[in-house]
């Protein structure tokens, strides 16, 4: 589990394909499909987070992508 700017960012192991991770904070959750092993990265859903932190967490998810995906393949397997 990856943590930035108080945003917990989760794959939990009875979850569903597409890759894809769950962004939650105080403001806010949104999940968002990861398009392994190099995206680009489409937000799925988002409810209470501002367009401002939505890009927040893209950017820094577009960042940490390989360990984003090699997490989510550790985890269900293939992508």
């Amino acid at each position: 589990m990856l943590r930035f700017d108080g945003v917990r960012v989760a794959i939990y192991p009875n979850d569903h394909r597409p890759a894809h991770v769950h962004a939650i904070g105080a403001d806010g959750e949104a999940v968002f499909v990861l398009n392994c092993p190099h995206g680009p990265l489409d937000l799925r859903e988002s409810f209470g987070f501002s367009r401002e932190a939505l890009n927040r967490i893209a950017t820094y998810l577009t960042t940490a992508l390989a360990i984003v995906c090699a997490n989510w393949s550790a985890i269900h397997g293939d992508f």
